[in-house]
């Protein structure tokens, strides 16, 4: 079965519902409880399953939880930058020759990007 055919079935690819929860973490922008993230999350998952989704970002270390009657409201530990730059440093930390692998991103970047990064750098430089 190719990709397409699956995601034709309507299963997610891996690691898509666990970033749609995320998202929608971020985007309620307080803590909120599972239905609320359920209700912005596509393709109607069971309210179990996004349980589960939310007890896995627990456990990683990726949601906070705090108990609300019988249930539990979930914050992101970071915002979307954060994690992004936390994903980033992860596969830094793995990839073996730093060097090489930064040489390899900046070489990739858009002009744009490339500006960004050299202020940036020189900000922290100076500061």
């Amino acid at each position: 079965m190719t990709d397409d055919s699956v995601e034709a079935a309507g299963r997610r690819a891996p690691g898509e519902l666990e970033n749609e929860v995320l998202a929608a973490l971020w985007a309620a922008g307080a803590p909120v409880a599972a239905g609320s993230v359920r209700a912005q999350v596509t393709g109607d998952p069971a309210y179990t399953t996004v349980l589960t989704i939310l007890s896995r970002l627990h456990d990683k270390g990726l949601v906070t939880r705090e108990r609300a009657g019988r249930g539990y409201l979930y914050s992101p530990v970071r915002d979307e930058a954060g994690h992004a730059a936390a994903g980033m440093r992860a596969l830094l930390d793995n990839g073996g020759d730093r060097a090489a692998v930064l040489a390899r991103f900046v070489s990739e970047l858009a002009t744009e990007d490339e500006e960004i990064l050299e202020q940036l750098l020189r900000g922290h430089k100076e500061g």
